[in-house]
């Protein structure tokens, strides 16, 4: 299993509605590199739900469920998208000010690549973070 951050504007699509809609395709992803870490994902992956833009900050968690396919909004076959589930939200969101603050997240690729909209997580990133924001897995 592998470990992932995907960022959505909330305005343009929030948590609410991934909880709402359950399963969603993840659109959209325009830059190589993070099409490329959406052509990674494999069923069973889980992602890092983080509202990027006004927030900025992690609010849950999705697993893909089903694996890169063309991407539906885009004109060429070479964008993918995934579809993800939701899997829980953070009871204690993790804002970006507490990930730069955290010496034990200086390496993230969120902090690296800050402008990157799918990006790979460590294991003990993901652990760290998800016991940070109280992470209530959904049943």
């Amino acid at each position: 299993m592998a470990f992932w951050l995907i960022k959505s504007e909330p305005a343009s699509f929030s948590w609410d509605e991934q909880v709402k809609n359950d399963v969603e395709p993840w659109t959209g992803v325009r830059n190589y590199q993070a099409r490329n870490n959406l052509a990674a994902m494999k069923c069973g992956d889980r992602a890092l739900f983080y509202h990027s833009v006004t927030e900025k900050r992690i609010v849950g968690v999705v697993e893909v469920v089903r694996e890169a396919f063309p991407d539906p909004t885009a004109d060429d076959p070479r964008w993918v998208c995934v579809d993800v589930k939701a899997d829980g939200a953070f009871r204690s969101p993790v804002t970006l000010a507490e990930i730069k603050a955290d010496p034990a997240l200086e390496s993230m690729a969120l902090l690296k690549q800050s402008r990157l909209s799918v990006a790979p997580v460590t294991e003990e990133e993901f652990a760290y973070l998800t016991r940070k924001g109280q992470w209530e897995k959904a049943q």
